[in-house]
């Protein structure tokens, strides 16, 4: 996936903080997650940063807050729009996927957007779906604020800690992003027949 977002590392140093932010803003805001993920982006922010083209700090800063406000926008979007938007045909092939989030997000609550941040799909789904399930915006905002600035400060880290070693770093959060949505959408899967099966009160 990186070598679709490469070109960022050859970018002067604002272009570069707002293409970095402008990824992170949109994965949730507009679904730009299912086809560029934004912690790649962030990592090569990080690479920036430890060849002294960006200042990390200042990186850090406007990764959270993009982060931040980004998934609000998609929390609202899902309260507006949540149904017809499932209904679209970029959602359909992701339908088992996103049944299992929602199920993970009525059983965890806040948890479950927070632990979202962690893994591209459920990144930019979760906020969407807590809108759609009408979670409570300020539930929503506490787990998605803290969320985001570990999220957004662990990447930028990890890109800067990595340099030119980000392609190695990548698999390895590859891998283990893809094994976190393996467990938590079956998790989510169990949880519903469980609750199916229970015997309604009469």
């Amino acid at each position: 996936m990186s070598a679709y977002l490469e070109p960022i590392l050859a970018l002067p140093p604002l272009v570069a903080y707002l293409v970095i932010s402008a990824l992170v803003f949109g994965e949730a805001a507009i679904f730009v997650g299912f086809v560029l993920p934004g912690e790649t982006a962030v990592v090569l922010g990080g690479v920036l940063a430890s060849q002294h083209v960006v200042s990390i700090w200042t990186l850090a800063v406007l990764v959270v807050i993009a982060a931040v406000v980004g998934d609000s926008v998609g929390y609202e979007v899902g309260r507006r729009f949540g149904d017809p938007l499932l209904d679209l045909r970029l959602m359909r092939p992701h339908k088992g996927r996103l049944d299992g989030a929602r199920n993970y997000l009525r059983v965890r609550g806040g948890t479950a957007v927070f632990m979202g941040r962690w893994t591209a799909f459920l990144r930019a789904v979760m906020p969407g779906l807590a809108g759609l399930s009408r979670m409570p915006y300020r539930t929503f905002l506490v787990f998605n604020a803290l969320g985001g600035l570990v999220w957004g400060i662990t990447f930028c880290l990890v890109g800067y800690l990595a340099g030119g070693s980000y392609h190695l770093v990548e698999k390895v959060i590859g891998r283990s992003a893809a094994a976190m949505t393996v467990l938590v959408l079956i998790v989510g899967v169990v949880v519903y027949h469980r609750r199916r099966r229970r015997p309604t009160p009469s």
